[in-house]
């Protein structure tokens, strides 16, 4: 007896009506705002905390220049508040991901194919790991040198002169680091986004060395448009992004459908 191709690579699904689905997918949307809400509380409770961590590399720069009265204001009665309100929420998104995800997967994942689960769950797996990567580059080492650098333009007190000295609002500078962390870790998805396109075939690994010039300047391009107007944010996320792409071709090679053998 002869097996096909669906026999071979089945579909762990059974058929179910539409209404099920439907409440399947209620069921799966609504684990995952359960799970939003209780992160939501969560971070909104140590919102101060979570602050204070962000805003961690600028105090340990103003203290090493000697700033000990050195202070983040607000200038509306209503502006921290919401800057807490702002935290809480980025943190809830952030810690809630994963069970947004895997509500996700568990909804879609009966109707694919043994091989395409195989195909699909490395990109899954990589995604936040690329993101966290991401993040941590640019908490860890762009946010002191490019604080170091916009701090540099204070100027002392002198004869005859104001002094200018930073007295960050609480939240544009909110805005700021989520910003820049969020453009590096979003950034750092780029080898995902290209290997999956090799994968399905709509790119080529020939096509993605012929173009390596121009993925490039565009690098540097797209690195200018989503970080501040400075040579080091801009450098620092431009540098990586084109490591990632020569890791890219690698990974390409090796999960690239191969072309059939040409029979004699």
């Amino acid at each position: 007896m002869s097996t096909t191709a669906e026999d071979e690579d089945p579909i762990d699904d059974k058929p179910m009506p539409l209404m099920d689905h439907l409440m399947e997918l209620r069921r799966r949307l609504l684990w995952s705002a359960i799970a939003f809400l209780i992160s939501f509380g969560v971070c909104y409770y140590f919102s101060q905390q979570i602050y204070g961590f962000l805003a961690r590399p600028l105090a340990t720069i103003l203290q090493e220049q000697g700033g000990g009265d050195r202070r983040m204001i607000f200038t509306a009665l209503y502006e921290a508040f919401f800057t807490y309100l702002k935290v809480a929420f980025f943190g809830a998104v952030f810690f809630s991901f994963p069970i947004w995800a895997t509500q996700l997967w568990l909804f879609i994942a009966p109707g694919l194919y043994r091989s395409e689960k195989r195909a699909v769950t490395p990109f899954l797996v990589a995604s936040p790991i690329l993101f966290l990567m991401g993040a941590a580059l640019a908490y860890y080492f762009i946010f002191p040198l490019a604080w170091h650098f916009f701090i540099s333009f204070e100027t002392p007190a002198g004869a005859g002169s104001v002094p200018i000295q930073l007295e960050a609002k609480v939240s544009e500078y909110l805005s700021l680091v989520m910003h820049m962390i969020l453009a590096f870790g979003i950034a750092f998805q780029m080898p995902v986004a290209l290997v999956l396109l090799c994968r399905v075939g709509i790119l080529s690994v020939a096509g993605l060395r012929k173009g390596r010039r121009y993925a490039i300047v565009g690098m540097f391009a797209l690195a200018a448009i989503i970080t501040p107007p400075d040579v080091i944010s801009q450098v620092g996320l431009a540098i990586p992004l084109i490591l990632l792409y020569e890791i890219s071709i690698l990974f390409a090679v090796w999960v690239a459908p191969k072309p059939p053998e040409e029979t004699k």
